[in-house]
């Protein structure tokens, strides 16, 4: 029965609900004040007429100041705690106003009251319109407890906490059974009838409560704190999730109401610092910029950002035909500029010269490049041509052309290289060294340069994805080596950075991204797969959901990557994130002697030969 009456009373117009809780609280007032003279005056009391009008003129009075305290805009079912206080108020002024009533009546003769009536008045006045609402919260919420919810923690007692709570009451999403929260003035107590514990009792809790998710309600927590919470809620059998952080909603990446998942990242934990818009508007704004290999993860990501500081034009050159039809789609959507998606490849000498004699870009991002490591070391005569040659290709045309800005996406795997991708990469910040010193030796105003950085989540190719498939097919999660280490940044801060460190050069050189601590990649797969919501298979716990097998080591693959040859010589730049190399991480042999040596051998298809001259150049 209870049900119906409740569904019932939920489907009433807003309109009906306030009539009813103003009849009520107009008969509630009359029924306190009449319990108040009974209280003073014996059971045996019986108004006289003047004391009934005075019960009478209590509602008259109190009503339109409950109208004005907003007593009848509320909704009852999300009521907060502090609405007492509101109630509280209300009723004094009331009551003050009330007693005003009868202090001219008393003058006029009309009637005489006893004293503490008004005293009572006041206290059982406050009891019952504040009870009834909460009594009327109670029984209009839906019930705490469903048999298809699932018991939820929430981390963090604060506003952005109890307003989640509401929320998932009131819409049966799930029973939260606890409130985690560090601080300790808050532990022990009820929040909106629901206990706060320390957050060292939530291993218990997992037990005694069978909570099986925690929702981090933190949204202006400090990223290293937030890190620090999240990695130790990692280590429990639970499934994560969170309110977005300030910054997201700010971005407009979330809604403030929107629940994510926990991510990789924000287990990773780096600490973002903001963009500088005068670099972004100096590089970007009001110019031609032409991106190559435009379809890939950073160049797509690249061409996102570039498109929204309104650029004169846009050129997208890619060889894939389905990423480029992917980017030019998602740009024309929300573009205003012109678009020209070019389909080919950075080798084609004639191609390349075309784009930029007839586009005239003002800047170049060269972001073209096959950077599978293992794939690159099976097709080494492809991997040299394209990302070798296809940078000469690509550099030499933007110098001849007079392009003000041209920046090469580089890669960590460039310093001290063991494998071929890595070893074309060094060439390719050689080749773009050489032509940033002969536009400095023929004083003109390009400006040639290189960033060089770590792995980025869930680039193609990268680890992430791959786990997250295996992760996703039950397992096992493939680790070449348990000790592997690897530097990690998000697509779109690199991207960021790039563009900025572009507007910081001054010619030739090689830009280095502040990529934060390695992380041991055995960490990273145990981390993704205790937040998907598995446990990890090993000798220790071997029920465990998914195990990591270790397949050993592929052919050209470094258990520790570098971003410097000589970390000492790096020199800070205005953006924090940006480190400047000296000019001794460049080669003082002939770039163009070894070229034409490495080219000759490509042509040849003599593949000892052109690993030869690719290792022996950059080895000096």
């Amino acid at each position: 029965m209870f049900v119906p009456i409740r569904d019932s009373l939920n489907s009433l117009p807003r309109r009906w609900k306030s009539v009813i809780l103003v009849v009520f609280d107009a008969v509630a007032l009359i029924i306190v004040l009449w319990t108040g003279y009974q209280l003073r005056l014996g059971p045996s009391f019986s108004p006289s007429p003047a004391q009934l009008m005075l019960m009478a003129l209590a509602p008259a009075v109190a009503l339109p100041i409950f109208l004005r305290f907003g007593l009848y805009r509320a909704v009852i079912r999300y009521l907060p705690e502090r609405a007492i206080w509101t109630i509280l108020k209300a009723m004094t002024l009331a009551t003050l106003a009330w007693v005003f009533v009868l202090f001219l009546a008393e003058e006029t003769r009309f009637g005489v009251l006893p004293r503490t009536v008004p005293v009572f008045y006041f206290l059982l006045g406050t009891v019952v319109i504040g009870g009834s609402r909460f009594a009327a919260k109670a029984l209009l919420w839906q019930p705490s407890r469903q048999a298809n919810a699932s018991q939820v923690a929430i981390y963090g007692a604060g506003e952005a906490g109890r307003q989640l709570a509401a929320a998932l009451r009131a819409h049966g999403t799930g029973n939260v059974a606890a409130f985690i929260d560090d601080d300790k003035s808050l532990q022990g107590r009820d929040v909106l009838g629901i206990r706060v514990y320390p957050p060292e009792r939530l291993e218990n809790l997992i037990d005694e409560l069978g909570v099986r998710e925690v929702i981090v309600s933190m949204p202006s927590l400090d990223a290293t704190r937030r890190r620090t919470i999240l990695s130790e809620l990692s280590e429990l059998p639970i499934k994560l999730r969170a309110l977005p952080s300030i910054s997201e909603i700010a971005s407009g990446k979330y809604l403030v109401n929107q629940l994510r998942e926990i991510d990789i990242d924000d287990l990773l934990g780096r600490s973002s610092v903001p963009a500088d818009p005068e670099l972004l508007q100096q590089m970007l704004g009001g110019r031609v910029i032409l991106v190559s290999g435009a379809g890939g993860s950073i160049g797509s990501e690249l061409c996102r950002i570039i498109a929204k500081w309104s650029p004169r034009k846009l050129v997208l050159l890619e060889a894939n035909e389905f990423a480029l039809y992917q980017i030019e789609r998602a740009l024309l959507k929300e573009s205003a500029f012109p678009v020209i998606p070019v389909l080919g490849s950075v080798t084609d000498d004639k191609l390349v010269r075309r784009i930029i004699a007839e586009h005239a870009p003002e800047a170049v991002f060269h972001a073209a490049a096959h950077k599978h490591v293992p794939l690159v070391e099976a097709n080494a005569l492809e991997g040299m041509r394209n990302n070798v040659l296809g940078t000469l290709c690509i550099a030499r045309a933007a110098y001849e052309g007079g392009v003000a800005n041209f920046v090469l996406i580089s890669t960590d795997k460039a310093v001290r290289p063991t494998n071929v991708m890595g070893a074309t990469k060094r060439w390719a910040e050689l080749i773009v060294r050489h032509y940033g010193d002969r536009a400095q030796g023929a004083s003109n105003s390009q400006r040639f340069c290189a960033v060089r950085f770590g792995n980025v989540l869930g680039s193609n190719g990268s680890v992430v994805p791959l786990f997250r498939e295996q992760i996703a097919a039950g397992g096992p999660v493939t680790l070449t080596d348990p000790q592997m280490t690897r530097y990690f940044m998000s697509i779109h801060e690199a991207a960021e950075l790039i563009v900025q460190a572009g507007a910081l050069s001054q010619g030739g050189e090689t830009f280095l991204l502040e990529m934060g601590q390695p992380v041991r990649v055995a960490e990273l797969a145990e981390n993704m797969i205790r937040l998907a919501g598995f446990s990890v298979r090993s000798a220790d716990n071997p029920d465990g959901d998914i195990e990591i097998v270790v397949t050993g080591s592929r052919p050209g693959e470094k258990l520790y990557e570098e971003l410097f040859y000589d970390h000492s010589q790096a020199e800070p730049t205005r953006q924090p994130k940006i480190l400047r190399s000296a000019v001794g991480e460049h080669s003082d042999g002939d770039v163009e002697a070894a070229l034409a040596e490495l080219t000759a051998a490509l042509e040849q298809q003599d593949e000892a030969a052109a690993r030869r001259v690719l290792f022996e150049f950059i080895s000096e």
